[in-house]
């Protein structure tokens, strides 16, 4: 599989739809590795130093930076430019799909929240929490959920017990959910019979590539438990420059580990410095009223939002 696009590692074309390259073999296929073997000495010693050529390499301590050159990533028998041009061409598609999304939430009264974090930091558990919140504090509230994962569909079946709908969108081997899926799942589990409504996705557990790929939500929320270690929000920048707002959840376990809630919160406000932050405990139930107070605001701020837009589409409609 191409670390870059996903696509096949035999050269096979890429199957998102309505978009398509077709390029080298993967560099860890059979064939490649035919290749290379028989390959004269002075290709491959060219080939190893234009792949050095964007590897950063600390002088006192020899630590290597892969993510030194223009790309920000390292893919072997892959330069710079090849990257960042296959990137902008599958992020564009992405983006186009992403933004079709948007506007159908828009049209809709959806508010879409996307969940990212790492696997085991709560998310599903804190889901849970919070619908069963929303019924008593906001009773009329229409809520859904797209849960993406790799395999199984353990996680919807527990939001399903909840008694809110929800849809299982399996990756395979993907590391994250992207704009199609969410399309996808979206239009078998949306109704049409309500104003305004709350959308939860939540992504494959994976501090990395879901950072970069906009399914169309309104927000990222970035769930990082006080197990994991304060310093997260610098080990996966990304992850936290594009989130508007972090969880840090399990502060019920704080007496019993050597987290720093102040300097995670430092560090995630040194990436971010817009980023709000709120501290919660689905087990306890601490700081879950700020939790819903922030979706209400959300959800009031996008019905102006959508008022306004249709205020708009008539005064232009009216003008034409």
């Amino acid at each position: 599989m191409c670390v870059v696009c996903g696509c096949a590692g035999d050269g096979n074309q890429v199957t998102m739809e309505g978009h398509g390259h077709a390029h080298p073999p993967s560099p860890y296929s059979p064939a490649a590795r035919r290749v290379k073997s028989g390959a004269p000495a002075i290709r491959r010693a060219e080939a190893a130093q234009a792949e050095a050529s964007h590897v950063a390499v600390n002088p006192a301590s020899g630590d290597l930076h892969f993510g030194a050159g223009v790309a920000r990533v390292s893919v072997p028998g892959m330069s710079q430019a090849r990257a960042i041009r296959l990137e902008t061409d599958i992020l564009g598609e992405n983006d186009r799909v992403a933004a079709q999304n948007r506007a159908h939430f828009a049209a809709h009264g959806v508010t879409a929240l996307n969940f990212v974090s790492s696997p085991g930091s709560g998310k599903t558990t804190l889901l849970c929490a919070t619908i069963e919140a929303l019924k008593t504090r906001a009773p009329g509230l229409p809520v859904a959920v797209i849960e993406g994962d790799q395999q199984t569909s353990f996680d919807a079946d527990r939001i399903r017990a909840t008694g809110a709908p929800a849809l299982q969108v399996n990756t395979g081997k993907g590391c994250h959910l992207d704009a199609p899926m969410v399309a996808e799942a979206f239009a078998r589990l949306h109704r049409h019979d309500h104003e305004r409504s709350l959308l939860f996705i939540e992504n494959v557990g994976n501090l990395v590539c879901p950072a970069m790929w906009d399914l169309g939500e309104a927000a990222k929320v970035a769930i990082l438990s006080v197990t994991e270690g304060e310093d997260k929000p610098l080990k996966y920048p990304d992850m936290f420059a594009a989130s508007t707002l972090m969880l840090v959840n399990k502060i019920d376990l704080l007496p019993y580990l050597n987290f720093d809630v102040e300097r995670c919160i430092a560090f995630a406000r040194r990436v971010n410095p817009a980023i709000q932050v709120i501290r919660v405990s689905a087990t306890t139930g601490e700081g879950m009223g700020d939790w819903l107070t922030w979706i209400e605001a959300r959800l009031k701020a996008d019905a102006v939002a959508g008022l306004q837009a249709r205020i708009d589409d008539i005064v232009r409609s009216t003008a034409s």
